[in-house]
């Protein structure tokens, strides 16, 4: 189950494949291999990177087990 790299939520909604919303603190984030890619909506309905925010652990996908 995927948690949101932002706040860690479980809320999480899916939005295509290998796209999610986080209902918790409203960002989108996407699943590329083992690494999260993350977006701030605008009030466009447009996407801008949130990755600079993170470090690369921050942003790599965590398996628990």
């Amino acid at each position: 189950m995927l948690n949101c790299p932002n706040c860690h939520s479980k809320d999480i909604g899916k939005i295509a494949n290998n796209q999610y919303y986080c209902w918790s603190c409203f960002i989108e984030f996407a699943v590329e291999g083992d690494r999260y890619i993350t977006f701030q909506v605008e009030e466009d309905g447009s996407l801008s990177s949130l990755d600079d925010l993170f470090t690369e652990d921050e942003l790599r996908i965590q398996q628990s087990f």
